[in-house]
């Protein structure tokens, strides 16, 4: 790594977003009058290389969009934040993908994403980025395209001794293959994709801290289990509960008023790859990466809510400051 940024490379999704705000979220059948409409870049897998690429690191992004005006407007983004994009692939068989957001006055959501070209991205995508893969630090993904394409690229970065970050979000639709988390490095996923893996339902929000903390220790186990190195489970306002073989415990967030929480859980992964492939302890990682996520959270958008180098270092320092 000497004389070079650290090199991440990421395998994963662009979408075009329709942000709608309103005071609250439609219950089934209801409309409710919106406060404001937006259009942004995102998409997990873009969100997180922009994320990176402001955190200082030589980023490679790898996936597929139309050839469309939304296309156009995802990869502007992308190159303008510095991420290296001649491993995006224009296909003009499949339109580029979309997602309607619609987030209330609190900064939560809900999501519809519509994959359309992150579906076509392929094992031969990956395959044209192979020498890059061999020379990262980190390769990140997510499951936000196909499923086999992940699997491909996860056991490359493996099997060329690269640290991979694996986001399991969504949820599959489909069972895992057997092995694939043990090809993880850190495995990251929020509390609705953990209890999709592991199968133990989340406790209520009301629900004391005692049996909050149990329900994180056991399925963090039973993840662990599973076969990654290390398991962070992002927590939003509680943090990220962060355990290894070695041991376990919560990383506490920075608390802020949030504004839209979007992209917040993108900086996390975003920001914990950069903090790995720099050399950071874990535990460090996860603290810078807690601080990323909060400061996205602060901010209305996906991409234009994600924090440079910075502005990141700026909030640790007054943080700490106060402690």
């Amino acid at each position: 790594m000497t004389g070079r940024r650290p090199r991440v490379v990421l395998v994963g999704s662009m979408n075009f977003d329709c942000v709608a705000k309103a005071d609250r979220l439609p219950r089934k059948g209801e409309t409710v009058l919106g406060t404001s409409f937006g259009t942004f870049p995102g998409g997990k897998g873009a969100n997180q290389a922009v994320q990176m690429a402001r955190l200082g690191a030589e980023v490679f992004m790898v996936g597929r969009v139309g050839d469309d005006f939304m296309a156009d407007v995802v990869l502007s983004s992308l190159k303008s934040s510095g991420v290296i994009t001649e491993y995006v692939r224009r296909d003009a068989s499949v339109t580029t993908g979309a997602a309607c957001i619609y987030v209330d006055r609190n900064g939560d959501n809900m999501i519809v994403i519509i994959p359309q070209a992150n579906l076509a991205c392929s094992k031969e995508d990956v395959e044209a980025a192979g020498d890059v893969i061999r020379s990262a630090e980190v390769l990140l993904c997510q499951f936000e395209i196909a499923l086999p394409t992940v699997v491909h690229a996860v056991t490359m970065a493996a099997r060329f001794g690269v640290k991979v970050i694996l986001n399991p979000a969504p949820p599959a639709t489909q069972p895992l293959p057997d092995g694939l988390l043990a090809h993880a490095t850190i495995l990251t996923p929020n509390e609705t994709e953990a209890e999709a893996l592991s199968g133990f339902p989340t406790v209520p929000p009301e629900a004391n801290e005692v049996d909050k903390a149990a329900w994180e220790s056991r399925v963090a186990r039973s993840l662990l289990s599973m076969g990654p190195s290390a398991v962070v489970l992002t927590l939003g306002e509680r943090g990220a509960y962060l355990a290894t073989r070695e041991g376990e415990g919560l990383v506490p967030a920075f608390p802020v008023q949030a504004v839209d929480v979007t992209a917040a859980g993108d900086a996390f992964n975003g920001a914990l790859a950069v903090a790995l492939a720099e050399g950071k302890a874990l535990r460090d990682a996860v603290v810078f990466a807690n601080a990323a996520g909060a400061l996205a959270a602060t901010r209305p958008g996906a991409q234009p809510s994600l924090a440079d180098r910075d502005e990141v270092e700026q909030f640790l320092r007054e943080r700490r400051a106060r402690a």
